[in-house]
């Protein structure tokens, strides 16, 4: 008995306790006092977790409300369609029913998971510093595609993590039949994966090292695609800043498609800085304006034989080939779009001449030779360029202030070169050169690269890749799809049924 009463009155003095603390508590809240000493701040960390959480659903939601909103807009734009055609209320029925089903579809394949174990990967077309890129068959369906894979440990030790985070940014976002397409990304613990469109004609590089040069009539259809595409990613203020006849890609029908987002950059309010641009500026170091090494006088056909001999290795040394790099980028100057206008100048003139325009048997030549573009840009007499041409070249590869296209795309669209170009046209004509292609799986058009012992692959659930997200941008924690396939497949069958009902 004496131990009940013991416990009941240590129950009583300890009730007595907390409603002291609960008064004490009350009365400092009234007071307007500061909440107790004991109550940890959140970390960083956990800070960064709540305002990606908090990104995640925001965008969530507003995908959600924007795929509605785009539902309802292709739902009136066939209702338009139909009542323009005068088709029978039973046709019109019939025809809306049929998008519905399709619009039900899309929205299921967008919320379809994909991994590394639902493709077959087939022959390799790239190679690069963090990955490859391979031929891939989508297992079920038996799509091909192309797979880009790239190693996290090697991204964050290089530091790329938010060039990657840019380039995937600006496949989905960028909605342009002038740009290669990303259908879905995903990772495991050791890759991130990028499956894209294939397009199985091979580069411009490829095309420039077996023609060597290409007609006036050929270079402006492949740079007319080249300003659309150019113009696209401009319009969403990215900047690629990796223009160059390697990035310049060939569909099977000979058209032109801008690929290689690895230095893209979302603009902001601030200039981009030199040191943001990649490792491979980093050779050009202090430019001096003398000691410059004479390169030795040669042909223009010699010229062009050094450079396709050295063409490949420079495509996939560390360092790169500086040739299509700005002066504004190599002199550690602030630069923005204008930067993209200047490598397709450089592009441009590889085309016509076979060279680019500061070609040296050394980067820091050609880097001294670019950041005194005035006294270096010359054209040989042997490559017969007509006088609009040269024109165009001296307008982009100059200063910023003299630039064409500093103030938009318009600029370079209305250049005399480009007369008689139908710009809404030109991926409705045929192209300047058809690609040999015997079949979906055809790589021909692509170098050939050595295989290595292929190691045990790592399973395809969700790694490591979490943490290397710190940021409110978490685009890679989940799985996303490019709607233009889908969605521009859905405006032909539409317009391919209504022709069937009239």
């Amino acid at each position: 008995m004496e131990t009940i009463r013991r416990w009941f009155s240590k129950f009583k003095s300890n009730d007595k306790m907390k409603s002291a603390k609960n008064k004490e508590t009350t009365g400092m809240a009234k007071e307007g006092s500061k909440p107790p000493t004991n109550v940890e701040a959140p970390s960083n960390i956990t800070k960064q977790k709540v305002e990606a959480a908090k990104q995640y659903i925001e965008n969530h939601y507003k995908k959600q409300m924007q795929g509605l909103q785009e539902r309802k807009e292709r739902r009136n734009m066939l209702e338009k369609k139909l009542a323009d055609a005068e088709v029978s209320e039973e046709e019109q029925s019939n025809l809306l029913k049929y998008l519905e089903k399709k619009e039900t579809e899309y929205m299921r394949l967008q919320r379809l998971k994909m991994g590394a174990d639902d493709f077959e990967p087939l022959t390799m077309i790239g190679m690069g510093e963090f990955g490859e890129v391979r031929v891939c068959r989508e297992k079920v369906t038996g799509h091909v595609y192309a797979m880009k894979k790239l190693k996290k440990s090697e991204m964050l030790h290089r530091g790329q993590v938010e060039h990657v985070k840019a380039e995937r940014n600006l496949l989905a976002e960028v909605d342009s039949n002038c740009i290669v397409k990303l259908y879905c990304s995903f990772q495991d613990e050791e890759y991130l994966y990028l499956i894209m469109e294939y397009l199985p004609g091979g580069d411009i590089m490829t095309l420039l090292l077996r023609k060597e040069i290409l007609t006036e009539d050929e270079a402006k259809f492949y740079v007319g695609e080249t300003v659309l595409a150019i113009e696209s990613i401009h319009k969403h203020n990215y900047v690629h800043r990796d223009i160059k006849p390697d990035s310049l890609l060939l569909d099977r029908n000979g058209h032109m498609k801008l690929s290689n987002f690895g230095l893209c950059k979302l603009l902001d309010c601030s200039d981009l800085q030199e040191n943001d641009f990649s490792v491979r500026s980093n050779r050009s170091g202090a430019l001096h304006n003398d000691g410059r090494p004479l390169a030795p006088k040669r042909t223009q056909q010699e010229q062009l034989q050094h450079w396709q001999k050295n063409r490949r290795m420079l495509a996939y040394s560390i360092v790169g080939t500086p040739d299509f790099i700005a002066p504004e980028v190599l002199l550690k100057k602030g630069y923005g779009l204008e930067c993209d206008w200047w490598s397709l100048g450089a592009t441009m003139y590889e085309m016509l001449v076979g060279y680019p325009p500061f070609y040296s048997d050394d980067p820091i030549s050609t880097c001294r030779k670019i950041v005194n573009w005035s006294t270096h840009l010359k054209f040989p007499e042997e490559a017969k360029l007509s006088a609009e041409a040269k024109d165009l070249l001296c307008r982009l590869l100059c200063n910023v202030e003299q630039r064409l296209g500093t103030e938009g795309a318009h600029e370079i669209k209305a250049h005399p070169w480009f007369k008689g170009i139908e710009w809404d046209k030109l991926y409705q004509m045929k192209a300047a050169f058809i690609p040999e292609v015997n079949d979906e799986l055809d790589t021909q058009n692509f170098e050939e690269f050595e295989e290595v012992d292929k190691q045990t692959e790592p399973s395809s659930k969700p790694g490591p890749w979490r943490k290397m997200l710190e940021s409110i941008d978490v685009n890679f924690v989940g799985y996303t799809y490019n709607n233009f396939e889908i969605v521009n497949d859905l405006k032909h069958l539409e317009i391919a049924e209504l022709k069937k009902s009239t």
